[in-house]
């Protein structure tokens, strides 16, 4: 390090320059950056310049129309964020603060859950901690929580990634629906072996070739194969299609509850239920947890949609 490089650096808070760094690389952007920490963008460049003459090293590589980690940046960022989260902790502890937390948390969530029956929830949060800023990303795939810069997840389906930390938050039954006109008038099919001759819908996220239903009362398990006519990743295009009479779908009974009210739809085999599937926060680990992944998990669970918290 050089000697003006030192007393630039020995003259400003180190911290705020490790801060302007990360939140550079959050919100994408130096004016991003610049907004969320209300400071102009020539000093947030100022900040990024010192830190990287400070530690050696070039960080960021920046074009017209977008910027990205160097190697080193990459280190920095993670160390970054680690030392701000024990930064938080200490000046908790040593103030006996109440642990407000501040700035921006990044969740992604399934599109069906995270439109639907987990806003109110984050609406509850951000209602708790008006110094909070939550990016609520929406898509159906499991993200690289370090990667994509994501404090956390909400996961439908097994968590099986042993590097990840997953908290329960509850379970969301699954039931068989089609549309009346499907059926044609006919009997109800109320057993597996009706259910098979029917043409059906996959949600492939959890099924695609075979349906296994396991009765209320006996727990006895049935298996049989389908051929859908129409397989997706999506619960509302399952939904959609169930009701217009494509096939029979399986499906999360919250989802299909306003349309078996109004008699677009109608529950098949109500005896039997295929395996409820768990809902997990999942968290990257980390020594210190931040303030705000800590308040969030814990509103999640106090305010969890009621489909799971029964389950």
């Amino acid at each position: 390090m050089t000697t003006s490089a030192l007393t630039a650096a020995a003259g400003t808070d180190r911290m705020l320059l490790i801060e302007t760094f990360v939140r550079i690389v959050e919100a994408g952007s130096l004016s991003a950056a610049a907004a969320q920490m209300n400071a102009t963008q020539p000093t947030v460049s100022r900040r990024l310049q010192l830190l990287e003459k400070t530690m050696g090293v070039r960080l960021l590589l920046r074009s017209t129309h977008a910027i990205s980690l160097t190697e080193d940046g990459q280190r920095c960022y993670e160390r970054g964020k680690e030392l701000i989260a024990t930064w938080q902790s200490f000046e908790s502890e040593v103030r006996g603060a109440g642990d407000e937390p501040v700035g921006m948390l990044r969740v992604v969530a399934p599109h069906a859950f995270g439109q639907d029956q987990f806003v109110a929830p984050l609406a509850k949060y951000l209602q708790r901690y008006p110094n909070m800023r939550v990016e609520w990303l929406l898509h159906d795939r499991m993200p690289d929580l370090i990667a994509e810069n994501v404090d956390c997840a909400i996961r439908v389906g097994a968590v099986t990634d042993p590097s990840v930390i997953a908290v329960k938050l509850g379970e969301v039954p699954r039931i068989v629906v089609a549309s009346p006109a499907l059926l044609k008038g006919g009997t109800l099919p109320q057993d597996p072996s009706a259910l098979a001759h029917l043409p059906w819908l996959a949600l492939r996220t959890f099924y695609r070739t075979e349906v296994s239903l396991t009765h209320c009362g006996t727990g006895r398990t049935e298996r049989f194969g389908i051929q859908p006519r129409l397989s997706t990743d999506g619960l509302q295009a399952l939904r959609n299609a169930a009701v217009l009479g494509l096939g029979v779908g399986l499906g999360s009974s919250w989802a299909m509850a306003g349309d078996l009210a109004a008699g677009r739809l109608v529950h098949l085999a109500p005896e039997w239920r295929a395996d409820a599937l768990p809902v997990y926060l999942v968290y990257a680990p980390s020594r210190f947890q931040p303030a705000r992944l800590r308040r969030f998990i814990e509103t999640m669970r106090e305010h969890l949609p009621a489909e799971l918290a029964g389950n």
